[in-house]
């Protein structure tokens, strides 16, 4: 199990490596260097094959275990799984949507005050308007 970990690691630290060489050095892409492209999808197949592996290794593993055998005896119903699902995805849905809304919000209000700086808190109230978003979401699945 602690080399899968190792191999998750050593593929997010490939990633983060080649993406700060990628943002120190963006001439190196200009001048034709086509080399990270396979970098990363390289770090990225190892990231999510050992993090795959993991996950069936690891639901093998605690499923082996008598203890938790023991405990999952009828305590959870498939409706009480679809329950926890639905309460699940509004907030999923949301956050995403409040990612979404303040992105381009975001970028516009940056726009907004560098030309007026006296629009900052009209600006700052267009963001939490979108993150709101977010909230309403959480509240549904409450």
């Amino acid at each position: 199990m602690y080399w899968l970990i190792s191999l998750m690691t050593l593929g997010l630290v490939g990633l983060v490596l080649t993406g700060i060489y990628l943002e120190m050095r963006p001439d190196a892409v200009a001048r034709g260097r086509r080399w990270h492209r396979p970098a990363i999808a390289g770090n990225l197949a190892l990231f999510v094959i050992a993090q795959a592996a993991l996950m069936i290794l690891g639901a093998q593993e605690a499923m082996a275990n008598p203890a938790v055998e023991a405990a999952m005896q009828g305590e959870m119903s498939v409706g009480m799984g679809l329950a926890l699902i639905g309460a699940g995805i509004p907030t999923a849905f949301s956050t995403v949507g409040a990612g979404i809304a303040v992105g381009p919000i975001g970028a516009a209000s940056l726009a907004a005050v560098a030309e007026k700086p006296e629009m900052f808190g009209r600006t700052l109230i267009y963001l939490g308007l979108a993150e709101g978003i977010a909230i309403y979401g959480l509240v549904v699945s409450i």
